[in-house]
């Protein structure tokens, strides 16, 4: 990457780890401090837990395609604006109904795809993986400080003090974003990085996607739930006050992050990414139904969790992968849509079911529903073909005649590895869906219709 490059990568990296920060810093903590709100009940607490996830849903594509109209940078101000009135909204009252209210507001704040098209704005195809990469990291990372930063500023700040410092990070972002992030010059359509209507139809029918989609929806419904009940039985049951969290969770995050690491070289190097995968769910699962045992031992607890962040980073960062390579050749921005949206969705109910079970039944309620729902998951990964170990390939073309491009088409098929093309006649950009144990970059320097240097 050139330094431009690296500018813009690092500073968009940033502001989407500050918002998810922000995002997530309430999570480890808002079942035990907002039970004084006023009108609070399990299930409305669950509810406000969940409730970004909702409006992150139905904006998510909206927002990225709407950018193409009106800009990047001003759909990022306005999406990091209302992150910041609903945090200052959630902040200032002492009533359930009005940090919903917020929750909500902060969610319509759904700015991710339009940071990811600015990303493809800013950067050339050849290094979009690499960038992608970072972004991805950046997102883990603040996930795993949120864990830590929750219990201790809410035990300094309360809760209000969370919300109010979730604002504060927006305005950072807004000022990386205007000071930091470049202006690009114009605006460049992405299949790896951009929604796009013409390939939803596609991407919604393809069977594997689908299968990748629900599981992201289970994996993020399943990690909702569990802060609705493993906070109050660390305090509650195992006298874990929350001022000490931040110790539990941090080490718990290292050593899950570590062992998890082996696995994931085992999948991707070795080829056997369908025997991970299900193996991590069948931990996940196992782990979450031992959560209704851990009543008496903070050992048994400690334990538990390891074992379920040790799957859940696995599965993590796992299935991005997955839908990557399993996306049809120029759908990779529309596939990765879908799937943050089944992300986003699947965060909304753990929190509203999940509260609704917990007012209901109780914890044990709570448990048994994330199981199920696990269940089902793994009975869906265990009657998936294994995943394809193609990736995606972009070849820039040179300007042809609108005739022409159905004999290159036949041409790049043609050549060993090739799986799919896809071919942007108004973008001159083919791309390929390869198997790169029998794909030649090197075949592609005999082709006129390339544009040296210019494939990645």
């Amino acid at each position: 990457m050139n330094a431009l490059e690296k500018r813009s990568v690092f500073a968009l990296a940033s502001v989407y780890a500050i918002r998810m920060l922000g995002l997530f810093m309430i999570m480890p903590v808002f079942m035990l401090l907002g039970d004084g709100l006023e009108g609070a009940t399990p299930a409305l607490l669950g509810f406000a837990i969940g409730a970004y996830g909702l409006s992150q849903a139905l904006l998510q594509i909206p927002f990225g395609l709407l950018s193409d109209r009106v800009g990047r940078k001003r759909m990022i101000y306005i999406g990091l604006i209302l992150f910041a009135a609903g945090s200052i909204l959630a902040g200032s009252t002492n009533s359930i109904y009005v940090v919903i209210a917020g929750r909500i507001l902060q969610g319509a704040g759904a700015i991710a795809s339009v940071l990811m098209a600015l990303l493809s704005d800013l950067t050339r195809e050849e290094e979009r993986t690499k960038a992608m990469a970072t972004v991805g990291i950046s997102i883990g990372l603040s996930f795993s400080v949120s864990l830590v930063l929750g219990p201790l500023l809410g035990s300094v700040w309360g809760l209000s003090g969370i919300f109010y410092a979730t604002a504060v990070l927006a305005i950072i972002a807004l000022l990386v974003v205007n000071r930091v992030v470049p202006t690009p010059h114009q605006y460049k359509i992405s299949a790896d990085t951009h929604p796009a209507k013409a390939m939803l139809g596609r991407v919604l029918s393809d069977k594997r996607l689908l299968r990748l989609d629900f599981g992201i929806f289970a994996l993020h419904l399943v990690l909702t739930s569990l802060f609705l009940v493993f906070p109050t039985v660390l305090q509650n049951q195992l006298g874990l006050p929350t001022s000490s969290h931040w110790w539990f969770y941090l080490s718990v995050m290292i050593t899950s992050f570590m062992a998890m690491v082996p696995f994931i070289i085992i999948g991707e190097k070795k080829r056997r990414m369908k025997p991970v995968l299900c193996g991590a769910i069948i931990l996940l699962t196992l782990a979450t139904a031992g959560l209704s045992e851990i009543s008496h031992s903070l050992l048994t607890a400690w334990f538990l969790l390891f074992f379920f962040f040790m799957a859940f980073n696995l599965l993590e960062a796992s299935l991005p992968s997955l839908i990557s390579k399993e996306a049809p050749a120029a759908s990779k921005g529309t596939a990765m849509g879908v799937y943050s949206t089944s992300q986003f969705m699947g965060a909304f109910l753990g929190g509203a079911l999940g509260g609704f079970l917990l007012q209901q039944i109780g914890i044990e309620g709570v448990v048994w529903f994330m199981v199920t729902v696990l269940v089902l998951w793994l009975l869906v990964a265990l009657t998936m073909p294994a995943p394809g170990h193609t990736s995606g390939f972009v070849v820039q073309l040179r300007d042809m005649v609108s005739g022409q491009y159905d004999e290159i088409d036949g041409s790049l098929r043609r050549l060993p590895g090739v799986r799919d093309v896809v071919i942007v006649e108004n973008a001159a950009t083919a791309y390929l869906k390869v198997d790169k144990r029998h794909f030649d970059e090197a075949l592609l320097a005999d082709f006129p219709f390339v544009r040296p240097g210019s494939s990645s």
